[in-house]
């Protein structure tokens, strides 16, 4: 996507039935060790008028990490 991630979702989302979300590049936690500013695209998919999908979360936690807080810490970055 070149980097603009949230004008792709924005310029296309007429044509998404739902996002699913992972860790870039590790496709694990969406957190700040990640590429992406996940919370910001949750703001864009939620400000995307006439969308009601769902956002689906590949998740596996990195090695080492509690598994309970990295969901719950998943969850809270993408409700907005």
């Amino acid at each position: 996507m070149d980097g603009d991630v949230a004008e792709y979702l924005k310029r296309d989302h007429k044509w998404i039935a739902h996002f699913h979300v992972a860790g870039v590049p590790t496709r694990n936690e969406i957190d700040g060790t990640q590429e992406l500013n996940y919370r910001y695209i949750a703001e864009v998919i939620a400000g995307l008028p006439g969308w009601n999908g769902y956002v689906s979360h590949e998740w596996r936690p990195a090695p080492g990490r509690n598994v309970l807080e990295s969901i719950a810490a998943a969850v809270a970055l993408m409700d907005v």
